[in-house]
């Protein structure tokens, strides 16, 4: 459900939107900006610290607090250049943030459009005017069970157990630890060690994520994330993921291994959503976020069953 909390907004304050004064998103904002994002009612990764840094330098987001209420903008995640808005959540209601948006797209001489719309919020936005919905097909967040992540249990995931079972034959002493600012620098070799994916679809897209990738490690402890790391039978590292709670939800923001090692990325994925669900047993779900339209890793999102394809839309009003 959407949270319905309401501020008074006077009419002064209606008749001008100069109050919305969009800035770059900086390190130093995020504690204040994720206890706001902790108020939108979505699993959609779009909606963490991890989904807004990692990418702001590829959609420009800026934001602005503004009675109690976070408001982003930035690129259209369809790839077309315009200026778009998140669904802004907080303390105003949806009615009322809406309408504050629209004044602010009117003077800037811009179509009011929100991007990446979690389908959770589709039918209150579009409701508030005439508008153009538009699905966006390749961003759409492949949401699973934790605890099917984490045990791999029945038929369906034989082929992922037989997976872990090889990689734990072949590495019994093998180790599975937190990620800590100790070991973050192992962790930047072996990530240059992989290199940029060189099978993506979108090479550009590729090399774009490894650099967010190694950004993240450099500055890992200036972030909300918990990840780990998994070492095989000699302590060299072979894999790691890095992942944000968000309410009942672990969402994955990064996960990378040495396939040459077989079954290391079946064995972080697995042994990471147990040390979690463990650890955390609230978190009842886990976000491996949208495959970006890249053939190769929506057959590796499906093949894990997910549970649920959180769609996200993109809507424009007239």
């Amino acid at each position: 459900m959407l949270r319905s909390q309401k501020i008074q907004v006077s009419t002064a304050t209606r008749s001008r939107t100069d109050v919305l004064k969009f800035k770059p998103l900086t390190i130093q904002a995020i504690p204040q900006i994720k206890a706001l994002l902790e108020m939108a009612h979505t699993r959609s990764c779009d909606y963490t610290i991890g989904g807004l840094y990692m990418w702001t330098g590829l959609y420009q987001y800026e934001y602005c607090i503004y009675a109690g209420t976070l408001f982003i903008k930035g690129l259209n995640e369809d790839g077309s250049g315009s200026t778009a808005f998140a669904v802004p959540v907080g303390a105003l209601s949806l009615d009322s943030s809406f309408g504050v948006l629209k004044k602010y797209a009117a003077e800037q001489n811009i179509p009011l459009i929100f991007s990446a719309v979690p389908e959770e919020y589709l039918n209150a936005l579009s409701c508030l005017g005439t508008c153009t919905v538009t699905e966006l097909t390749d961003l759409a967040d492949y949401i699973y069970d934790s605890q099917a992540l984490a045990t791999l249990t029945g038929k369906h995931y034989n082929k992922k157990r037989n997976h872990v079972n090889r990689f734990v034959s072949d590495n019994p002493d093998y180790t599975l630890e937190e990620i800590k600012p100790d070991n973050i620098s192992e962790l930047t070799g072996f990530l240059r060690t992989l290199g940029i994916e060189s099978d993506k679809v979108d090479p550009e897209m590729a090399e774009f994520e490894w650099k967010q990738c190694e950004r993240v490690l450099n500055r890992y402890t200036d972030y909300p994330y918990i990840g780990a790391l998994l070492r095989d039978n000699s302590g060299t590292v072979v894999a790691f993921t890095i992942g944000e709670l968000s309410g009942d939800t672990l969402v994955l923001h990064i996960e990378k291994a040495e396939h040459l090692i077989p079954g290391s990325g079946e064995s972080i994925n697995r042994f990471f959503a147990e040390y979690i669900t463990q650890r955390y047993p609230q978190i009842k779900f886990i976000n491996r976020e949208d495959c970006a339209g890249d053939p190769g890793l929506r057959f590796a999102k499906e093949s894990y069953h997910p549970i649920q394809l959180l769609k996200k839309y993109n809507v424009q009003f007239k």
